[in-house]
């Protein structure tokens, strides 16, 4: 019975998918595979050699060759001319410290060339360091001290334009009043280990007042060559300094 079954099974296989006997020559591009079911050919493409050279002679290779670039030695030579990044941002170190040995010392003679520039790092850094240290004594004054600041700024730029005749622009008013705030900080920094609501602590408060008053004066009147005018000018600053002074103790 499974040989009955066998070959039932083989006959059905051919009437569905009969099969010829494949002669295929090989070499011949034109060769039929099957030519009765539908005959199909496969046919091969030659590639041509000649051909290809010759498309490679039209077109030769090249060598890239990748050189260094050298700037020139005028260039060097530029760079190397060119000033510190601090002076080209506007920052002077030397500067910087020499107005503030002149706050630290009023009685000291500063050239009135440094006096005109316009620097307004240390005044920054300086307010900085004075509302962190009344930070640290538990009292957020910020906005206080760039609010009287600018205001007091503004009144001393007015006032000392109308007394010399050649008055400072704002920004060495600014930067003037801002490096004279240096004892103010000290005081500050005194704040947050003593407490300055007692008798010592407003003598020490009305001192530092009045060395930022006379450091300010000093400097304006060197600057703008008001020798004779210094307790005027010095007046306004004490009382524009008073006022950060009261910052501190209250």
């Amino acid at each position: 019975m499974s040989g009955i079954k066998v070959n039932e099974m083989a006959q059905y296989d051919n009437q569905f998918y009969p099969q010829e006997p494949i002669n295929y020559v090989w070499g011949d591009p034109n060769q039929s595979v099957y030519s009765d079911q539908g005959s199909y050919s496969m046919d091969f493409q030659s590639f041509d050699y000649d051909q290809a050279k010759t498309s490679n002679s039209m077109y030769p290779k090249q060598d890239i060759q990748f050189q260094p670039t050298s700037q020139p030695e005028s260039q060097i030579q530029d760079f190397e001319d060119e000033p510190p990044l601090l002076e080209e941002l506007g920052i002077n170190p030397d500067h910087i410290v020499q107005k503030t040995l002149a706050v630290l010392n009023p009685f000291k003679q500063t050239n009135p060339q440094i006096l005109q520039d316009t620097d307004l790092a240390g005044p920054l850094v300086f307010c900085l360091l004075f509302g962190a240290c009344l930070l640290l004594s538990g009292k957020v004054h910020f906005s206080y001290i760039y609010g009287i600041g600018v205001f007091g700024c503004l009144g001393m730029y007015c006032l000392l334009n109308l007394m010399a005749s050649i008055g400072p622009s704002l920004g060495v008013t600014i930067s003037v009043l801002g490096y004279c705030l240096l004892p103010m900080v000290g005081l500050a920094a005194m704040g947050i280990v003593f407490s300055l609501k007692v008798l010592i602590g407003f003598i020490i408060t009305g001192l530092c007042v009045f060395w930022c008053a006379v450091s300010s004066s000093k400097l304006f009147v060197t600057a703008l060559g008001m020798e004779k005018q210094q307790t005027l000018v010095a007046y306004p600053c004490a009382l524009l300094y008073g006022i950060f002074g009261l910052l501190v103790v209250f």
